[in-house]
């Protein structure tokens, strides 16, 4: 099993009825554990800023163009294992406030294509009281605190 360390950049798409956009997978050398929804992101590739990244996974993963994803809103750690390997992720997360929209698959990788099994808009009431596994964590209470009326653009 090989130890990897990387940084991410994870982007909430948030429309302004407050749903967030998350894809959901599983690992395909687990198939027992269970399948679980995240943000839209991945690593960074070499020379690129958190916010480069951020912009070109949206693109990939979703179809959709961003031009900007202003500030990180929150870091956190993530150890998880996927594949065979360990990972320890440093995760920043961006907000981009967007009209809701049909994602699209044409720029996912096969490893995506194998381990990628849907999108879903979720509400705020959703995530509250869904059985599903999130991550982040708490992700229902951390799009409360960013819809406060003073943290709206």
């Amino acid at each position: 099993m090989a130890e990897i360390e990387r940084k991410s950049a994870k982007v909430l798409l948030i429309t302004s009825e407050l749903d967030v956009l998350l894809l959901s997978s599983f690992d395909p050398d687990n198939p027992g554990r269970p399948r679980y929804w995240f943000a839209v992101g991945g690593g960074l590739e070499e020379g690129e800023t958190l916010e480069e990244t951020a912009v070109r996974e949206v693109y990939e993963e979703t179809g959709f163009h961003l031009t900007d994803v202003g500030m990180p809103i929150m870091t956190r750690h993530a150890s998880f294992d996927f594949e065979g390997d360990h990972y320890e992720q440093e995760e920043t997360y961006f907000v981009a406030w967007v009209e809701r929209f049909t994602p699209s698959d044409d720029g996912w990788t096969e490893l995506e294509r194998r381990a990628t099994s849907g999108h879903r808009w979720w509400s705020i009431e959703e995530l509250s009281s869904t059985e599903a596994v999130v991550y982040p964590e708490q992700l229902s209470e951390l799009l409360r605190s960013i819809a406060r009326p003073d943290r709206l653009r």
